[in-house]
């Protein structure tokens, strides 16, 4: 089923609004491409509705200012969880090597 481009910007920017979700999250959900969400949300959105891209703009800027402490923590995490598995490695090679 497709939907109109008017429609389907509207949709992203009432998600948007009610998820406070990201670009990533909008185009998946879409099945569009970031760079579509992106464009609908910044310049086809002002065109047809002033109030509702001051809305989402806000939403874009901070999600914007946050992005460098989401990909810190999505590091730490990722390095957090592979040293976990080092050590379960190394435990195992230990048992391993002792039988």
């Amino acid at each position: 089923m497709d939907i109109s481009i008017e429609d389907r910007v509207f949709a992203e920017a009432e998600i948007l609004i009610r998820d406070k979700g990201t670009v990533r999250s909008l185009a998946k959900r879409f099945n569009v491409s970031k760079s579509t969400v992106h464009f609908d949300l910044s310049k086809r959105l002002k065109r047809l509705n002033l109030l509702l891209f001051k809305k989402v703009d806000d939403i874009l800027k901070f999600n914007l200012s946050e992005r460098h402490i989401r990909g810190g923590v999505a590091t730490k995490i990722k390095y957090f969880n592979l040293k976990q598995i080092q050590n379960i490695n190394k435990k195992f090679a230990k048992k391993q090597i002792k039988k």
